[in-house]
C-alpha cells in the first residue's frame, strides 16, 4: 500500500507536497519521494525512510517548480531497496515521472513485452516502473511533438488494455502537465479537488485520500472514477475522460477496515462512519452469540480499532477504557517485514495500563487479525496485567487469502485464519472466545448512507478468495507466496543491505 499526491499550482509546491505526504504517511513508511518541475526540468528527491527523515532543508530548496508529484511507499512488489522508491523517471518521450499505488497482476508478461516488442529496459523489480514504461511507450506511439489531451487519453486507453490489476497513478509529462489515472475496477482510491489562489486562479490536487486535500485547503471535486483519467495541462486547464472499459466498480474494502484515515472519504463513503457501523454490527453479533456475556470493559487495540470499539461498547452497555499506551514512534507492525521484527515491535509499541485489566473480564477489539502474532502477544499482556478473562473481537471478517492488489498480505499459510475455524483461531491466539465481523455486515458498514445496503460491490478477496480481475490462479498465488513469505523477505533484506554496503565501499 502506498500514498500518492500531485499538485498543479501557481506558486512553489515543494512544501505543499511535503505536507500532503506527511498526512498520507500512514499508507507507507518505507520510503518517500517528491519530483517537481520548472522550465521543463525535473527536480527529484527520494530515499528510504519517513517523510520527515527523507526531506531536509537542503533537499526542499532544490525542489523547484509549481507542479509536482509525491509518493510514500511500503513494498508490496519488488524489494525495500531505496533504488525502488518512487517516483520513477523515464526520459522518452518528453520526460515522464510517475508514482503508483497498487499492484499489476500481469507484471511478468508486461516486462517480457516491454523488452521484446517495445524495446524498453526495466531496471528494477518494481511494477511501478513497468507501468511507467507502458505509458511512455503508448504515448510515444501517438507520434506528436506536442501532445494534447486527446493524445494523453489515447495513450491511457491503450495502457488500460495492457495493464491488469489495481493501480492509482499520478504522473507528470515535462512541459505538458499532470495527470491522474485509476484502474477500470477502481480498486485503489484516488480523489481530486481544487482551490483558488490569491489572484483568483484555480489550482488542482490529486491524492490517494481526501484528507490530504482537506489539509491543504483544497475543495474536493469528486473521486476519480474507475477507468478515468484526470489531466491538467501546463496552462492549468482541466480535462477528464473515462478511457477504460465499463466494469463494475469494486473498491478495496480493506481501506475502510485499516488503511485509510478515519477522517477520509473514499468513493463518497465516510471511513469514520464505516468504522462506527462496524462496531454496531459487531456488538449485535456478540449479543447473538454470547447473550449472557460477562464483559466488564471494552478496550481497543490502538489506533484504527478505536472508533469501532467505542461504538461496540455503547451498544453493549459496557464501559469503554483505554487500556494500552501506544508509542507513536514505532511503525505499523502489519507492514513491518520479518516475523522477528514484528514480534519485537509489539511490546515496544504497546504498554498495558494494569488498572484497566486487573480482576476484570476484558473484551479486546482490533480492526483485523492477519498473522495473529500481535493479537497473541497483546492477549498475553492482558493476562499478565491481571485480567480474569480475555475475549477478542475483530472488526473485520477472518482473513484467509492473500491480497494481490497492493496490500502486503503474507503467504496464505502465514495467515492464522487460513484452514482454521474461528474457534481454532481463538484458541491459537489464547482468547477465551473470539468473534469475527460477518462479511455481509462489513459491506453494509462501508456502503454510503444514501445507498441501499448491498447495492455497492467491493473487492473482498482477502476474506472470500474472489479476485475481481479474473486473472488470478493457483500458479500466480504460488509464485506470490514464494516471494512474500518471511523467509524470502529476510533473504531479500540481506541482499539489499549487502548491495548498499558494496555501493558505499565502491563510492
Amino acid at each position: 500500500m502506498c500514498g500518492i499526491a500531485g499538485i498543479h499550482a501557481y506558486s512553489p509546491v515543494n512544501q505543499s507536497l511535503y505536507d500532503a505526504l506527511t498526512v498520507l504517511q500512514h499508507r507507507g513508511q518505507d520510503a518517500a519521494g517528491i519530483v517537481t518541475e520548472q522550465d521543463g526540468k525535473f527536480f527529484l528527491r527520494k530515499s528510504n525512510g519517513l517523510v520527515r527523515d527523507v526531506f531536509h532543508t537542503r533537499h526542499m530548496t532544490r525542489l523547484k517548480g509549481n507542479t509536482g508529484i509525491g509518493h510514500v511507499r511500503y513494498p508490496t512488489a519488488g524489494s525495500a531497496s531505496s533504488a525502488e522508491s518512487q517516483p520513477f523517471y523515464v526520459n522518452s518521450p518528453y520526460g515522464i515521472v510517475l508514482a503508483h499505488n497498487g499492484n499489476l497482476t500481469n507484471q511478468q508478461q508486461l516486462v517480457r513485452d516491454l523488452f521484446k516488442a517495445d524495446l524498453r529496459h526495466v531496471n528494477t523489480t518494481s511494477d511501478s516502473e513497468v507501468l511507467l514504461n507502458v505509458f511512455a511507450h503508448e504515448l510515444q506511439l501517438q507520434g506528436k511533438l506536442q501532445p494534447t489531451e486527446v493524445d494523453i487519453f489515447a495513450a491511457v486507453e491503450s495502457l488500460f488494455k495492457r495493464c491488469r490489476g489495481a493501480y492509482a497513478v499520478v504522473a507528470m509529462i515535462s512541459g505538458y502537465g499532470m495527470l491522474g489515472i485509476r484502474d477500470p475496477y477502481g480498486i485503489r482510491p484516488l480523489v481530486y479537488g481544487q482551490r483558488t489562489d490569491s489572484r483568483g486562479r484555480t489550482e488542482y490536487m490529486i491524492a490517494s485520500e481526501s484528507v490530504a486535500l482537506d489539509a491543504l485547503g483544497f475543495t474536493i471535486i469528486r473521486d476519480v472514477q474507475p477507468g478515468e483519467v484526470v489531466y491538467i495541462n501546463a496552462q492549468g486547464e482541466l480535462f477528464t475522460k473515462k478511457c477504460g472499459p465499463s466494469l463494475t466498480q469494486t473498491s478495496c474494502i480493506f481501506e475502510y477496515v485499516y488503511f485509510a484515515r478515519p477522517d477520509s472519504f473514499i468513493d463518497g463513503s465516510s471511513v469514520y462512519r464505516a468504522r462506527v457501523r462496524m462496531g454496531e454490527y459487531l456488538a449485535n453479533k456478540i449479543m447473538q452469540e454470547h447473550p449472557e456475556h460477562d464483559i466488564d470493559v471494552v478496550i481497543p487495540i490502538p489506533e484504527s480499532s478505536r472508533t469501532s470499539a467505542l461504538e461496540l461498547a455503547n451498544h453493549l452497555g459496557v464501559k469503554f477504557r483505554e487500556g494500552f499506551v501506544k508509542n507513536r514512534y514505532i511503525g505499523r507492525t502489519f507492514i513491518m517485514p520479518g516475523q522477528a521484527m514484528r514480534k519485537k515491535s509489539v511490546k515496544q509499541k504497546l504498554n498495558p495500563i494494569g488498572l484497566e485489566f486487573k480482576d476484570k473480564n476484558v473484551l479486546l477489539v482490533d480492526d483485523s487479525i492477519v498473522r495473529g502474532t500481535t493479537c497473541q502477544q497483546i492477549i498475553e499482556m492482558a493476562r499478565e496485567s491481571g485480567a480474569n478473562k480475555v475475549y477478542f473481537a475483530s472488526a473485520a471478517p477472518a482473513i484467509r487469502y492473500p491480497n494481490v492488489y497492493g496490500i502486503d498480505m503474507p503467504a496464505k499459510y502465514e495467515l492464522i485464519a487460513h484452514d482454521r475455524t474461528d474457534q481454532e483461531v481463538g484458541t491459537a491466539i489464547g482468547a477465551d472466545w473470539l468473534v469475527y465481523q460477518d462479511l455481509e455486515d462489513l459491506i453494509k458498514a462501508a456502503t454510503p448512507s444514501d445507498e441501499v445496503d448491498g447495492a455497492r460491490e467491493f473487492d473482498c478477496s482477502v476474506f472470500n478468495g474472489k479476485y475481481v480481475t479474473g486473472d488470478i490462479d493457483e500458479q500466480y498465488l504460488a509464485a506470490l507466496e514464494a516471494s512474500r513469505n518471511d523467509s524470502a523477505r529476510e533473504t531479500k533484506d540481506k541482499e539489499d543491505k549487502s548491495a548498499m554496503i558494496d555501493l558505499h565501499n565502491n563510492a
